[in-house]
């Protein structure tokens, strides 16, 4: 091909990976990488903030378990950014972050936006890199891809130099790291044969099995394995994280609302992909039973064991776990512990049920997510971006595939739902994507349905507006009789900032304006808010603020 500019090379090897879009906001540092994208048919899509573009590029991964993209500026474009690649490094999510720097020629004598990005990245991903030479750009980035998706996956970072990018490599001399099957592995690793005969001998005691299956349950595309080994255990099956979805809500071993009593419960707990952290109270007592036996899959052996010692682990893919452990179960009978987690199902719909039903005004959170659960569709992606209100609607709301539920993970990173959302658009078009949004967390990256107008993205947010951050509101409140930095001003027209930006938008005071507003939304095919005025003092019950 003869001479072409690193930013091109760049371009060449994600084309190579599959790569169908990038996130950005368009910067100078980066303009090589831009033009090597137009010239290989990969879109680039521009949002209004770092953060944002990073949050898109991890919503993108999310939706469709491919890495995502995200290229940043130097200095203040990289440190935007770094919120979105703390949230995709506590949630393992395998996305390529390149973030432009000084020329090197210029490095140390004070060049624009010039700073040491590598040491600030360092701690959040997986591997971190500069590129000094633009014949190896094209390395660097492939090894990116083998560093992102080996093992335990994660973001990465490259830095790359504006000279780097901007100077010519000769093709004929060009180390050529060939197709991805050539440079990074790509098959499944099996968990140890004796602890899969373990975890089937303590299978063959259990009395009172549970398994609580999350976010590698997603990763690993181990779907139709977790059915397959809930049925042959006929045990009730409880999700978390990305895990929401792998088992549609129409399954007779699905639950949600009985989950307490069923892990107190518990003599065997299957915790298939997902933490034993604040959301599992650490693994103790009194969600998790001292006595009880936890068989716990994960993806990597020194995430087993953490807060919890294993009665046994299988360690490599969930899928491949998951499979090999049912063909060595014997099969359970559905017996007393099913029945009697099935009544404590409905004990807990029934109690949810006048709350759901409330006509009241200001709006009830149960009411609110309700209207939203009977309005999706099995093809709907629900984007949980808040605190109070994305706990109620976790509560209430069930999807119905997997990866149609995003939520940043283990860092409760507010402001991810709109680059998710953006995300998952451009992955299902034709589909709708709907924002679960607090007030809150609509402000941190609002700006970004400007983005969804410009770029055709017809994204509806539904915001649960109560005037606060009502996860901090009401604790407080409690603590100390009063709030400090809580409440927002009440009744904010998000719906009208919405439209101010080229998008449609509704304000929504009364509970059965609910749905006709969403009808409205996504029938108008355009980014919308509908903005629903909900009850300002119905914080969602739990034991600490930070326990959802």
């Amino acid at each position: 091909m003869g001479m072409i500019h690193g930013g091109w090379l760049v371009a060449k090897i994600l084309k190579r990976e599959g790569v169908e879009v990038v996130f950005t906001l368009s910067g100078g540092h980066i303009a090589g990488i831009y033009d090597g994208c137009i010239r290989e048919g990969i879109r680039v899509v521009d949002t209004r903030h770092e953060q944002a573009a990073v949050h898109a590029a991890e919503g993108w991964t999310k939706s469709t378990r491919k890495p995502g993209v995200a290229l940043l500026t130097a200095g203040p474009g990289v440190t935007d950014g770094v919120t979105g690649v703390a949230n995709a490094y506590l949630a393992n999510s395998p996305i390529l972050v390149i973030g432009g720097a000084a020329p090197l020629s210029l490095w140390d004598r004070g060049a624009l936006q010039e700073m040491n990005q590598i040491d600030l990245l360092r701690p959040i991903t997986k591997w971190t890199r500069t590129v000094h030479e633009t014949s190896r750009l094209g390395e660097y980035t492939a090894s990116a891809f083998r560093q992102m998706l080996s093992g335990k996956p994660g973001p990465v970072f490259l830095e790359m130099p504006m000279d780097v990018l901007n100077n010519f490599a000769d093709t004929e001399t060009l180390f050529d790291p060939g197709e991805p099957a050539h440079y990074r592995f790509s098959g499944r690793t099996a968990p140890d044969p004796d602890m899969v005969v373990r975890a089937a001998a303590l299978l063959e005691q259990a009395q009172r099995p549970v398994i609580m299956a999350g976010t590698a349950v997603w990763w690993c595309d181990a779907a139709e394995p977790l059915r397959l080994l809930a049925e042959r255990l006929n045990a009730p099956v409880y999700l978390n994280g990305a895990g929401r979805g792998c088992l549609p809500p129409t399954h007779p071993l699905f639950f949600s609302a009985s989950r307490r009593k069923a892990l107190e419960g518990a003599d065997t707990i299957l915790a298939i992909g997902t933490r034993m952290d604040f959301r599992l109270n650490h693994g103790q007592p009194p969600l998790i039973p001292a006595g009880a036996n936890i068989i716990w899959f994960d993806l990597a052996a020194e995430d087993v064991g953490v807060n919890r010692g294993a009665a046994a682990a299988l360690v490599g893919d969930v899928g491949l776990s998951i499979s090999q452990l049912t063909a060595a179960a014997k099969q359970l009978p559905a017996g007393d512990w099913l029945s009697y987690i099935r009544g404590e199902e409905s004990k807990a719909q029934e109690r949810d049920e006048a709350l759901m039903s409330s006509d009241a005004v200001p709006i009830h959170p149960m009411r609110f997510c309700r209207e939203i659960r009977d309005f999706i569709d099995e093809d709907t992606t629900v984007v949980g971006d808040g605190g109070d209100i994305v706990s109620y609607g976790g509560r209430v709301i069930n999807v119905y595939k997997p990866g149609y539920w995003l939520d940043p993970g283990p860092m409760g990173c507010l402001g991810t739902g709109t680059g998710f959302a953006m995300a998952a658009q451009l992955a299902r078009p034709g589909k709708k994507v709907l924002i679960l949004h607090g007030d809150g967390a609509f402000g941190l990256n609002g700006m970004e349905f400007e983005s969804m107008v410009r770029q055709k993205l017809p994204v509806v947010s539904i915001i649960g507006n109560d005037g606060a951050w009502g996860q901090i509101k009401h604790p407080q409140k409690m603590i100390v009789g009063h709030t400090t930095a809580a409440e927002l001003t009440p009744g904010i027209r998000y719906d009208k900032m919405v439209e101010s930006l080229g998008g449609y938008g509704e304000l929504v005071e009364r509970p059965a304006d609910i749905r006709p507003a969403l009808e409205r939304a996504f029938a108008s095919g355009l980014p919308a808010c509908v903005n629903v005025l909900i009850d300002p003092e119905k914080p969602y019950s739990r034991s600490t603020n930070v326990a959802v």
